[in-house]
């Protein structure tokens, strides 16, 4: 199983008052989710399930890959892991799971499957972690497929 953990792009800064899941994209967050979902277009199957957090920025970021998608309230910033890999149906489904999502989840998780340890692993604004776990001479195991920054496109 493929699953594959994007970042939402930089987004505006919490104005006093506002609701944490309005906040939308800058400018610069706009180009970068457009950048980096011509790159996953380029790589994803046709099969990729796509889940988003109900966040503005999430939402805008998963709309530059022009895909069908499905917002999924427990990826919300107070998700946690367990929900996160609940969710993609880690590590049973049998199409790749692409998450758009937030901090410190998205690091927690990358740094729960590859390490097997809870560490505060960051994940970069509009960046792609994108983890596969496969079966090699009867091992399970869990891979780092690619990391992608926006900068590096």
């Amino acid at each position: 199983m493929d699953l594959i953990l994007w970042r939402h792009a930089e987004a505006e800064v919490r104005r006093e008052g506002q609701d944490e899941l309005d906040r939308a994209l800058t400018p610069k967050g706009e180009r970068q989710a457009q950048r980096m979902a011509a790159w996953l277009n380029r790589h994803l199957a046709e099969s990729t399930r796509v889940l988003v957090s109900p966040a503005l920025r999430c939402q805008q970021t998963a709309a530059h890959l022009g895909r069908s998608f499905r917002t999924v309230p427990g990826l919300a910033p107070a998700g946690g892991v367990d929900d996160l890999l609940r969710l993609a149906r880690w590590p049973q489904a049998n199409e790749p799971v692409l998450v758009i999502g937030h901090q410190p989840t998205l690091g927690l998780v990358c740094a729960q499957l590859l390490s097997g340890q809870e560490q505060a692993w960051h994940v970069k604004k509009a960046a792609v972690w994108w983890l596969r776990q496969r079966e090699r001479e009867g091992v399970s195991g869990v891979f780092l497929q690619a990391v992608q920054a926006v900068d590096g496109l």
